[in-house]
This record gives C-alpha cells, structure tokens and sequence, in this order.
C-alpha cells in the first residue's frame, strides 16, 4: 500500500536513455517541486538536482552543465 502512494507522489514527466545514461525529469506532487535525476548504470553514479519550472527541460537535456554550474563536481556527478 505504502508503494502505490509514493508512486503517486512522483509523475515522470520526461525520460530518456542513451547507453549506460538514465535521465528523469520529476515532479513531486505534494510540494510541486521539479527534480532531474540521473543515473549511469555501468558505474552506479547517480545525481538529483532541483530545478525550477522555466528552467526543467534545460536541466533534463544538460544535466552535467547544470550539475557544475550548482558546484556539484563531476567526481561526484559521474
């Protein structure tokens, strides 16, 4: 039960893979937040950034630029 209620709170809105690379652009119903998520299969690296609305399919299609430009470092992202 507690499964289909947290499924519920999160609605992939975009999605798209390219080799090893997942990326997921969310949002979380009960704040109205926006998330990207990323993932690299082949190593297990994996990263979240928020992101504003005017700016979601930005973040979604330049992950790593915008990872960096928030000071994430790309040890951390990749």
């Amino acid at each position: 039960m507690s499964t289909n209620a947290t499924t519920a709170t999160y609605r992939e809105l975009a999605y798209r893979k390219n080799d090893s690379l997942e990326v997921v652009l969310f949002w979380h119903q009960p704040t109205d937040e926006l998330t990207v998520a990323v993932s690299d299969v082949r190593n297990g690296a994996h990263f979240e950034l928020a992101v504003e609305a005017h700016h979601a399919l930005d973040v979604f299609n330049h992950p790593y630029a915008h990872a960096a430009f928030q000071g994430l470092s790309f040890q951390e992202a990749a």
